[in-house]
Order: structure tokens, then sequence, then C-alpha cells
């Protein structure tokens, strides 16, 4: 048979795209990944491989210099990229999710401004939601934003920024009040957020006067991209920085686009989890125990059948969620249950194939250790699996509605 989460449909274009990205990975990065990993050292090379290919502009319209291609391809790329070295994947993906978010939702300027830059790479993107004391709970946001003449003055702490040092564009959603009674901002949070566009000089420390990066995250794994906080204390942004020109419609906007970056989640898990099995079906028909490959144990096929099963059942649901994005239709069921079993099976395929390696598996000299540090990002990152299921069991109700 072919190799596993084959893709049925695809144009020539994007199988020409795919083998691209396929021989890239074989050769640029799967032959570096471990290394710069365990230094926790930014893939800077690659990352410069990547923007030759024209990664970064992979879904920007080709009216501002992308290639303007559809969700689906960008997810089967990020498929790829993940089976190398999910951290890669991560880099790619906060630059995706603001360049969409301003595709969708941006002022004909601001798309003229900041879109054919970020489609050559020369502007990177990151986005920023989340804060240190709210969690999943995004209603909860403190982080303000006051008007004061044509600009806005920001204050607030924000946590998890993926890219946090190395870009210069941030998305970032904070509170304005502005037009909203302080009972109805109270009773309605959600239309009381908004995001702003915040220029910044990549690196670390005072990025721009009232704004500080303060440095990386040490993490267990997803390791090389830069994890940070963003503070924010007096940052003044121009009105004509919010995100669409209005203000209260930032909510909605970040929801946007964490529901393809769900579909991001969902193909990396697919990537890691194709990678964990290649590693552990090869190990098994290396290791000899008892006068034979462990692959010919009845015990170790088994395993192998499980996780190929998984492999192939996780990409056909981030396909079909791709697809579905693509084809103009709400997909946040399918985002939901891509992501959640992608994520959940992708822990499962990496843990099996690390008991293949057995006490190999532990040692840092081997692949499957890195990705078993890896795969447990995946289970929070763009909503836990509690979430997830939040939103697939909402969703079911309201299709499924009893008529009484």
């Amino acid at each position: 048979m072919a190799r596993l989460a084959q893709t049925a449909g695809l144009t020539d274009i994007q199988q020409e795209i795919l083998s691209t990205v396929r021989d890239f990975v074989d050769k640029e990065i799967i032959p570096v990944a471990t290394e710069l990993e365990h230094r926790d050292e930014y893939p800077q090379r690659i990352v410069d491989g990547l923007k030759e290919l024209g990664l970064f502009g992979l879904m920007i319209p080709e009216e501002y210099g992308g290639l303007g291609e559809s969700l689906l391809t960008y997810a089967l790329c990020v498929e790829e990229i993940a089976r190398g070295w999910m951290s890669v994947s991560g880099i790619i993906n906060t630059h995706f999710i603001v360049a969409y978010m301003l595709k969708q939702h941006g002022t004909q300027e601001q798309k003229d401004h900041f879109l054919p830059r970020m489609a050559a790479g020369d502007i990177r993107g990151a986005f920023s939601m989340s804060e240190p004391g709210l969690g999943s709970d995004v209603s909860a946001i403190t982080s303000k934003a006051v008007r004061d003449g044509e600009e806005y003055v920001l204050n607030g702490q924000k946590m998890w920024l993926t890219n946090g040092g190395t870009s210069s564009l941030v998305a970032v959603l904070v509170r304005s009040d502005e037009g909203l009674t302080p009972e109805e901002a109270a009773a309605k949070p959600h239309k009381s957020m908004t995001t702003f566009l915040v220029e910044k000089e990549p690196g670390f420390g005072e990025v721009r006067p009232g704004l500080t990066i303060p440095g990386k995250i040490d993490k267990m794994g997803y390791k090389g991209v830069d994890t940070t906080e963003l503070i924010m204390d007096g940052l003044r942004i121009p009105a004509d920085r919010v995100l669409g020109g209005a203000t209260g419609r930032g909510f909605y906007q970040m929801m946007d686009g964490v529901e393809v970056g769900r579909v991001n989640v969902a193909a990396r898990g697919c990537g890691v989890a194709q990678r964990a099995f290649e590693l552990g079906v090869s190990y098994a028909q290396q290791r000899h125990t008892f006068g034979k490959p462990i692959a010919q144990h009845q015990a170790i096929q088994f395993k192998l059948a499980e996780m190929a099963t998984k492999v192939e059942a996780a990409h056909a649901m981030m396909v079909n969620a791709a697809r579905k994005k693509d084809s103009g239709e709400r997909n946040d069921l399918e985002a939901g249950m891509a992501k959640y079993l992608a994520s959940e099976y992708c822990k499962e395929v990496v843990e099996d194939a690390f008991r293949i390696h057995g006490g190999y598996g532990f040692s840092k000299e081997y692949e499957i250790e890195r990705l078993y540090r890896e795969a447990p990002m995946l289970l929070i990152g763009e909503g836990t699996a509690e979430i997830q299921k939040m939103i697939i069991g909402r969703r079911l109700l309201e299709e499924y509605r009893f008529q009484g």
C-alpha cells in the first residue's frame, strides 16, 4: 500500500506543493531537528528556507503577493512540517492566523499595508489572546484599551505568545468598553473586546515604548520556537490599528482565527503521529528479541496496527474540517472534533512508539524522546480537550434539537 495519510482529490498544483515541502522536510528539517531542539535554538536556516518556498504567503491572496492557496493545502503542508519538527509548524501557524484575520476582517488600508510584506515573510505575525489568570475563559480578559484622542492606551499582561520575540506584528485582544455602559460591558463581555494590530521590533526587552517582551518561557517541549509573555504599560496604538476599524468585534475575529488554528493543530497532531509511527515501525524491524525482529511478535504487530489506524482516522477528520472551512460553511464542529481526536491520538501513537523503543526511547539519542515531550502541547494548544468537547456537545445539541 502507499504511505499513510494520503489525500484524495488533490490538484496537480497541490501535489507539487506538498512534494516540495515533503522533500524540504526530509532534507532540511529531520536531520537537524533533534539537535536544535535539545539546544532550544531558533531554526533560522529552516525559517529562511520556508520563506524562499513562499510558505509564509501560502494562503494570502495573489493580489497581495501570496500563493492564494486553500486551508486544505496549508493544513497538509503543516502536517508535513510537523512530521519533521512540530516547533517549525508553530512558527508558521501564528503568522498564518494573523494573516487570515487580516484577510477576513481587516480594512482595505490594513490589508494593503501588512499582507504583501507578510506574504514575503518580511513581517512575521503572532497573536495574543491568553492571560496569566484566565486559561480558557476568554471573557475574563482584564487587559484594557482606553481611547485618548486619535490613539488608544493599552495596559495589561498577556501570556503564551508563540513567536512573541521573533514576530514584528502582534494581534492583541483586549477589553475596550467604548460605547457600552458598565452594566452592558459586564452583561456582554464578548462585545467589549477589540483586536489591536501592534507593530514592534523583533527581540526581547522593551521592543517599543510601553511594550515589553520579557524573554522566552522555559518549556518541557516545543522548543526552538519562542514562547513569551507580553506586557503593556501605557502602550499607545493609533486608532487606525484597530482590526477592521471598529471596536467591539475582537472576540469574534479571534474565534474565527482560532477556528482555522484548530485545523492547524489537528494537522500538527497528524504529522507528529505519522513520524512516531515511522520511527516505531522502523525500529521494530531492526530490534531483535528472542531470536527474531520484534515486529514479528504479535503484540508489536497489534500495536503497529492500532497506531496506523489512528494516523489514518485523524488525517481523515483533519482533511474533512479543512475542506468544510474552504467551502465557506461553518466548521466549528468539524474543527473541534478534528483537533480533539488528532491531539489525543497523537499522544497515544507517540506513547506506543516510545514503548516499542523500550529503554532506548528514554534516551535523548533517539528521536522519539523529543516527540514524547512535544505531543502534550497539542492537548492544550488552541483549546483543551474539555473545551473541544464542550464545543462539540453544544453544536450537536443545535443539530439534533429535540422536537417535542
